[in-house]
């Protein structure tokens, strides 16, 4: 008994705030082209994403298949969002590298690295942080503190 699979017909990426899903732009064309459910989704995504606080933006990767069904998958908000959270910020520098708007700790950097692994399982928590660490110079947000875990 096999299940035949089913084609896959567009591959739609989003970003959505959390619990905000409506059918007007972006998400009621984006679904509507593929024919897929708008209301379905919005309502589904809405209840999926209602325990996240209700700015944070939530990529969303949805799956349309050929017979008008559709899966998909929430990813964590994007990694800038959780650094201007932790430094209070609403942007970055202007000008990175030349000056510094804000400083955070390392314990961010490894608080943060921990919610981003769920999105990659597969890389080291080490390389997380030295990615975020990354994303911060180009921010403009120094980070004070030692990245080295501490010795048992």
């Amino acid at each position: 008994m096999s299940k035949k699979a089913k084609a896959v017909t567009a591959t739609i990426k989003l970003v959505i705030n959390a619990g905000q899903a409506k059918p007007a732009p972006p998400v009621g064309p984006a679904l509507g082209q593929a024919g897929l459910n708008i209301m379905n989704f919005c309502k589904d995504f809405n209840a999926k994403t209602a325990d996240i606080k209700a700015e944070a933006p939530v990529p969303v990767v949805i799956t349309a298949y050929s017979d008008k069904t559709f899966t998909y998958v929430t990813k964590t908000p994007p990694t800038t969002y959780f650094l201007k959270k932790a430094a209070g910020l609403e942007s970055g520098s202007q000008r990175p590298g030349h000056q510094s708007v804000a400083t955070i700790s390392a314990k961010h950097v490894y608080e943060i690295a921990k919610v981003k692994q769920q999105d990659s399982k597969d890389v080291p928590l080490e390389s997380m942080c030295r990615n975020i660490v990354g994303t911060c110079r180009s921010m403009g947000i120094k980070v004070v503190g030692s990245l080295e875990a501490p010795a048992s």
